[in-house]
């Protein structure tokens, strides 16, 4: 079956399957820098909020990436990681401009292989960048929300992945 969601106000289908609450989350190896490869199963025994984005330099990705931030700063005992096809120093000059301490927001690039994208379902082929989206992962590795955004250029339910993550305290 064919997702898509709408780039700019036209169809841009999306690659990989869907991800759907109660299974195991796949696993895909992102960029922390040029050098250093990181699994998503590394992140494993926290519960964790994925917010993905397609690109920081936009105003709704960088809205969504610090309405997250700020969130993290109420709720210590999860861990939000920012991912996206940036290149990693433009996730880390998106950082230092916007005052976003790293240690709070990890921020995770799927430019490499875009093995992310394929494994969540989130890449747009045709525009060679992910959807926006959002997952929640509890400290088992079960995703207990997904929300795939259809309108790219529209911020996600920020009530409700506060709400999955008030299910799983």
């Amino acid at each position: 079956m064919s997702r898509t969601v709408n780039w700019a106000g036209k169809p841009a289908p999306l690659s990989g399957n869907a991800v759907r609450p109660g299974v195991k989350a796949p696993d895909a190896v992102l960029k922390m820098d040029f050098n250093t490869e990181v699994p998503l199963s590394g992140t494993t025994g926290r519960v964790r909020v994925v917010s993905v984005t397609p690109s920081l330099d936009t105003g709704t990705c960088a809205m969504q990436t610090k309405r997250f931030y700020d969130a993290a700063a109420q709720l210590p005992d999860v861990d939000f990681i920012g991912v996206s096809c940036d290149l990693p120093v433009a996730q880390s000059r998106f950082c230092k401009q916007e005052n976003i301490d790293p240690e709070r927001m990890r921020f995770l690039s799927d430019y490499h292989r875009r093995a992310f994208g394929h494994a969540f379902g989130t890449y747009m082929d045709s525009v060679g960048l992910n959807c926006r989206a959002v997952f929640v992962l509890d400290r088992d590795d079960t995703v207990r929300h997904v929300e795939y955004v259809v309108e790219t250029g529209t911020e996600p339910d920020y009530d409700a992945v506060l709400h999955s993550l008030h299910a799983i305290a």
